[in-house]
């Protein structure tokens, strides 16, 4: 019996992307899992800061308030410095974004984390702020987006096995592609939740009332207006199962309640 020899180059193309994917995996030394890694933390340091001018230009380049930039470089050194997140190579920087409508935060590998204006106008005390922060410190040291790059590896050298073996390659690579995505976003979801719960840890460790990143979750619930799609197709968990799973995560933490010396900090005016 011949071999389709499309087939064999599938297999091939399928094994070295295993391969190479489950080679580089390598254990957190933060959050104790294995995981694989497609780069070097100087990569990620490099990668973070050559995409943060572009990143911050999509949202309307720095905000112009100096003052909010020191207010939320100062918080978020304090969730680095009193905290694991010390430990590691990455190089934190904090940014305001100048969009005022847009509520987002985010963080670039290996350090640079950004909030819109339009969610920091919205924030209620210095515990919510370090809250975001933390979830987003929380991003860099799971080391997501350079294990986020390594599935995307994999799924790309997958998707092209489906296509080489394929009568139809277009169809089969739709429908590979399709399958790699939902996966992705599963992927992105846990990385979310694993994100809250090391906020809940670096807000803490630095003195913060974790109980107020239940509250950033309600503010981002109220700044949606309900207009979430199913959380089945999105990559971040809807707010309110978020919300769940951080007050689940406290009692956790703290079975016998949050200590008292844990605060909100400094009270933010109305916008």
């Amino acid at each position: 019996m011949r071999r389709n020899p499309r087939f064999m180059i599938a297999l091939v193309i399928a094994a070295i992307g295993f391969l190479t994917y489950y080679s580089s995996r390598q254990k957190n030394p933060i959050t104790g899992e294995s995981q694989a890694i497609a780069l070097t933390p100087e990569q990620e340091i490099a990668l973070g800061l050559q995409s943060a001018p572009e990143m911050a230009a999509q949202f309307g380049g720095i905000d112009p308030d100096p003052q909010l930039g020191e207010f939320v470089t100062q918080v978020g050194n304090r969730v680095v410095q009193n905290t694991v997140a010390s430990q590691t190579p990455y190089e934190y920087q904090f940014h305001v974004l100048a969009d005022p409508q847009t509520v987002n935060a985010f963080a670039l590998p290996g350090g640079p984390i950004f909030i819109t204006r339009g969610l920091l106008m919205r924030l209620q005390n210095e515990a919510q702020l370090a809250g975001v922060l933390g979830h987003e410190v929380g991003h860099v040291v799971g080391r997501h987006s350079a294990e986020r790059i390594a599935k995307d590896q994999l799924m790309q050298s997958l998707i092209g096995a489906v296509g080489m073996a394929s009568d139809d390659p277009q169809s089969a690579q739709q429908m590979a592609a399709l399958v790699a995505n939902m996966i992705q976003m599963q992927y992105g979801r846990e990385d979310e939740m694993q994100s809250d719960s090391l906020g809940v840890h670096l807000m803490s460790d630095a003195g913060y009332d974790p109980r107020e990143l239940i509250s950033v979750m309600e503010i981002l619930e109220e700044a949606s207006g309900g207009q979430e799609q199913p959380e089945f197709m999105s990559t971040h968990p809807n707010p309110g199962n978020r919300a769940a799973h951080i007050e689940e995560h406290i009692r956790q933490r703290y079975p016998d309640g949050v200590p008292e010396n844990l605060s909100k900090g400094v009270s933010f005016a109305p916008s």
